[in-house]
């Protein structure tokens, strides 16, 4: 494990945008993107992806990389991110992974081979037009059925990992849930995983309040654009913050509805990730409820860092 790696997770509207550019200033460090979502070009408000001005000049990557038309997979998201960490480590910077896809960040840190994983073509295309024509639930339910701790971790209208799941069933007859206990990765990094958390009443207004600010900001007509250029039954537009405007935009739901259950979404969300990363990760956890003295926070965080990966800081 030679080359060192800071690590900043935590759920929506925590606050991870924030610290990252204070860490990353005092760190002399680049910030690449640990979220599923921001890869994609034109999907801004909805992703709460950081403005340029925000940046304060600290480079960032694995934003803006794809069209919202194509896929994206935690493997293709392992093989970019780690060439990304060697390149910054060889310019004398600390990469910082910032984000709050857990998946895709444990498969960075840790030696999992994607390719190791059984596949079975016929049957992934067979599950996948059993998709299209019965709807994500009923493939949902499939899953269930066979490895219900893997549907608790997986949402519905993430078919993609759904039918991953049930092809690892498929070919080798354990639930995805126990082929992956049987896996013994290594943290393939020197790293400091940092956890940010808040009082939940707390984090759930702050995420009402982010939704409430999207929308004032455009996220509506953002979310148009995809709309009319014909952005339909792809990855991207199952977002929080996409698929609800699109059943509005659908004539399915009111407005105000879409809003509510953009809300709702976003609070279930932050639950899961918070469960996730704790039963994931050895994670070291800072609170961020008391988000006055957020300097004095700044300085803790900056100091177990410096602590776990022998560091000097810029004071």
């Amino acid at each position: 494990m030679g080359e060192k790696l800071v690590v900043i997770i935590g759920p929506t509207a925590v606050g991870k945008t924030k610290l990252s550019i204070e860490l990353a200033k005092r760190l002399n460090g680049e910030i690449i993107s640990g979220d599923s979502m921001q890869v994609y070009k034109g999907m801004d408000i909805g992703t709460a992806k950081i403005k340029p001005e925000e940046m304060e000049g600290i480079p960032h990557h694995l934003i803006d990389i794809k069209e919202p038309t194509e896929p994206f997979s935690v493997a293709e998201f392992q093989q970019m991110a780690r060439p990304l960490i060697s390149e910054i480590t060889k310019r004398g910077k600390l990469p910082i992974i910032v984000g709050g896809t857990g998946l895709y960040i444990q498969s960075v840190i840790y030696d999992y081979r994607f390719s190791a994983a059984p596949s079975d073509d016929s049957y992934r295309r067979k599950l996948e037009t059993f998709a299209q024509e019965r709807g994500a639930i009923a493939l949902y339910e499939k899953l269930k059925e066979i490895d219900p701790h893997s549907a608790e971790r997986i949402h519905p209208n993430n078919v993609r990992r759904v039918i991953r799941a049930l092809e690892i069933f498929h070919c080798t007859g354990q639930t995805m849930t126990e082929w992956q206990k049987q896996q013994t990765p290594d943290l393939l990094y020197d790293v400091a995983l940092v956890g940010l958390t808040m009082e939940r009443e707390q984090l759930y207004r702050r995420i009402n309040e982010r939704v409430d600010q999207m929308m004032a900001e455009g996220l509506l007509d953002e979310v148009k654009t995809l709309y009319e250029s014909g952005v339909r039954d792809c990855q991207s537009i199952q977002a929080i913050g996409y698929k609800e405007i699109y059943e509005y935009l659908d004539g399915r739901i009111s407005l105000a509805e879409a809003v509510e259950q953009l809300k709702q979404n976003s609070r279930r969300y932050a639950k899961r990730q918070l469960t996730w990363f704790r039963n994931k990760m050895p994670v070291q956890w800072f609170d961020m409820t008391d988000i006055s003295d957020f300097s004095r926070k700044v300085e803790e965080i900056l100091y177990y860092i410096a602590g776990k990966l022998q560091l000097k800081t810029n004071i």
